[in-house]
């Protein structure tokens, strides 16, 4: 078995994700402050990354033709995001933490801002605490109203393998 590990990691100058901190900032409405930061990015299992002060704080979702820069849960938890989410119940959780998908009916509130084929984050309703990242299927004023079908493709939750990477 092969170690997983970040791969080709290099030093940034901020000046170099200018861009990217700029279209980060704008979809989700918070300052990232990265221009004092360590900057690096690295790969990981077929992941681009850039990480802050050694922790991946943001990754570049794919999906189909559409690459979009997005904080990973590392980066919602630290920048405290407050859009472009979706809440879901406690009986949601062990199936989110085991990397399935998020089901409509598990979700009790949503951002209406979220648009189909957006990026979004899933939090529990409880703490509010990112549990997973991922694609949504459904607007966010459906999320709300739907009791079944699938809401989100999750990418990214707490215990992958992004999520466990030591990455000093």
């Amino acid at each position: 078995m092969s170690v997983k590990r970040l791969r080709r990691r290099t030093p940034l100058r901020f000046k170099q994700i200018r861009a990217i901190s700029d279209q980060v900032e704008s979809r989700i409405g918070v300052s990232l402050g990265l221009s004092s930061s360590f900057l690096e990015e690295a790969h990981f299992e077929g992941t681009d990354l850039i990480l802050v002060d050694r922790v991946p704080k943001l990754m570049c979702l794919s999906n189909d033709s559409t690459k979009i820069w997005f904080p990973t849960l590392r980066g919602l938890l630290d920048w405290e995001v407050k859009c472009h989410w979706a809440e879901v119940d406690h009986g949601a959780i062990p199936f989110l933490m085991n990397g399935a998908d998020c089901m409509a009916a598990g979700i009790q509130e949503s951002d209406s801002k979220i648009g189909v084929g957006a990026p979004m984050w899933i939090r529990d309703e409880v703490h509010g605490r990112p549990l997973a990242i991922g694609w949504s299927l459904m607007d966010g004023d459906s999320m709300r109203q739907s009791s079944k079908g699938k809401a989100a493709l999750t990418v990214h939750w707490v215990g992958d393998e992004l999520w466990s990477l030591d990455s000093q």
